[in-house]
């Protein structure tokens, strides 16, 4: 199986946007450089959207927050003491796991979960927000979702071995 990886590197460089993380109650911005090159748009997430996405996309099939979702993944409950998202941290776990992320997807959803440059912003805020994740419990997932979660850890195997 090959893995195309260009659509997982347009979606890293939207999160190295979103390095000038503001707010969670701003919506996108046109920011130009001081230099007077082409200016670019960040996304800012917000909490509520990201939830709704971390379940409707189907993220929560392979990965949990508050125990609740799938186990193919690393658990993904945001840290308290860590309240602000690095930014280049998140993009290079994110890059990491990629390549296992794309066959898990295919396996247990039949496709490869798309995201905006928005969307993933939501997902972000979601998942590093502490105080949103605080709530959040296996009724807010759908029941087909529920069906879904996975309850074995795929994300320690060999990838090469997992394509084949």
């Amino acid at each position: 199986m090959r893995f195309n990886s260009s659509g997982v590197a347009v979606a890293l460089a939207q999160v190295v946007m979103m390095s000038l993380w503001l707010a969670p109650s701003l919506k996108a911005q046109e920011v130009s450089p001081a230099a007077g090159g082409p200016g670019y748009v960040v996304s800012f997430g917000d909490s509520d959207r990201g939830r709704d996405l971390f379940t409707g996309k189907g993220c929560v099939v392979c990965h949990s927050i508050n125990r609740v979702g799938g186990k193919a993944g690393p658990a993904l409950d945001a840290d308290p003491y860590e309240p602000d998202l690095d930014v280049f941290d998140f993009a290079a776990r994110m890059w990491r796991g990629a390549p296992t992320m794309i066959v898990l997807q295919e396996m247990e959803l039949g496709y490869q979960i798309d995201l905006t440059g928005q969307e993933l912003a939501d997902l972000a805020r979601f998942i590093h927000d502490a105080e949103a994740q605080r709530n959040f419990q296996e009724t807010d997932v759908p029941e087909l979702i529920r069906e879904w979660m996975v309850d074995e850890v795929y994300y320690e195997l060999d990838i090469e071995e997992m394509g084949q």
